[in-house]
């Protein structure tokens, strides 16, 4: 069931990604989403219950407001950089995280690496290490807000 279920979530990602439907472009997603399943049908769907299908749902969910946060900050960064004084004050944040599962983790590193201005150096024993470009961008990591949304993930 688990190999079906990610073959199938890996045939309709490569349909996404390429929009195109000739007859090579199916036959060949087919047999790498087969290839693929193969070896990851393991580690796709760890969860098949119904909590484990409820937190795809919440984390779906989460992608827009994530989405949004990115553009913001990408209007914030291109601020930053066509400004004749260049506002910079770097800084390197270490806080707690309440996260306990490696994907949460995992979620919360990228998600803050994929917003412009941050960068996630390390997440060990608790913590999490960013570098933040300016003390605004600090402080948004310091009000863990994108910890929050991933912790109601979690739950």
């Amino acid at each position: 069931m688990k190999f079906i279920l990610t073959f199938i979530a890996l045939l309709i990602f490569w349909f996404m990604l390429s929009g195109h439907f000739s007859v090579i472009i199916v036959t060949s997603a087919v047999i790498y989403a087969l290839i693929a399943a193969y070896f990851t049908y393991n580690y796709f769907l760890e969860d098949i219950s119904f909590a484990g299908i409820k937190r795809i749902f919440k984390f779906i969910a989460y992608l827009p407001w994530l989405f949004w946060e990115i553009l913001v900050a990408n209007l914030q960064v291109a601020y930053i950089v066509l400004s004749p004084k260049m506002p910079l004050s770097p800084e390197l944040v270490e806080t707690e995280t309440s996260l306990k599962t490696d994907y949460g983790k995992t979620a919360l590193g990228n998600s803050i690496t994929l917003t412009p201005g941050t960068v996630t150096i390390e997440i060990e024993n608790g913590k999490i290490l960013v570098h933040a470009i300016t003390k605004d961008h600090a402080q948004d990591i310091r009000n863990k807000d994108i910890e929050k949304k991933i912790l109601r993930i979690e739950a």
